[in-house]
């Protein structure tokens, strides 16, 4: 597997890549706290929050948008001048990470991303979150859990072979804990 060349471990100097960054790519696994986390960084920086699940990803009924339709939905928005977009999804990292100033990968441990999806539905149940396209009902299934589960050995290496390829000099920060991700929102609500 590919290294992740700019990879960025320290939590102080992805906090100053933060503030400083324009358009930021947020990726993960469901239920690892991306949507969240994507949104907090957007109310206080700024940013326009995009979310693939809703604007790009699902129409009402968890019908699934075309590729095509989904691509040129991408390209429109990686036009934006500030954003932060929070979506996984290699397919379109030749579009998004060539736009990208910096990339927080919530790369949570699956027992919490499980933990993190079955919370999430039985939060929402019967409704539509607020990240979700509209008419998509907060589900948990065995399809989902087993995506899930299965996340880190099938999409892993896409993740790190796409940022390899499309943005090898885009700074990366991992996530890996709960506690990392708090110490990096403190940070962030510091001022620099």
């Amino acid at each position: 597997m590919p290294v992740l060349r700019a990879e960025v471990d320290d939590l102080a100097e992805a906090a100053d890549h933060i503030r400083r960054a324009n358009r930021i790519l947020v990726m993960g696994c469901s239920g690892g706290g991306k949507s969240t986390l994507s949104q907090k960084i957007a109310t206080d920086f700024g940013l326009t929050y995009v979310s693939i699940d809703r604007d790009v990803l699902w129409l009402p009924g968890w019908v699934q948008r075309g590729r095509d339709e989904q691509r040129a939905i991408i390209v429109s928005q990686v036009q934006g001048e500030r954003w932060i977009m929070d979506g996984t999804n290699p397919s379109t990292f030749d579009v998004r990470l060539p736009r990208t100033d910096f990339v927080i990968w919530v790369r949570m441990p699956r027992l919490l991303c499980i933990w993190g999806a079955v919370s999430r539905w039985i939060k929402w149940m019967g409704r539509t979150r607020p990240e979700m396209a509209p008419g998509c009902i907060e589900k948990v299934d065995w399809e989902f859990l087993r995506f899930i589960w299965t996340f880190e050995e099938k999409f892993a290496p896409r993740v790190v072979a796409g940022l390899a390829e499309h943005g090898p000099d885009v700074p990366v920060l991992q996530l890996k804990s709960r506690r990392e991700m708090r110490q990096l929102l403190d940070l962030l609500s510091r001022p620099a």
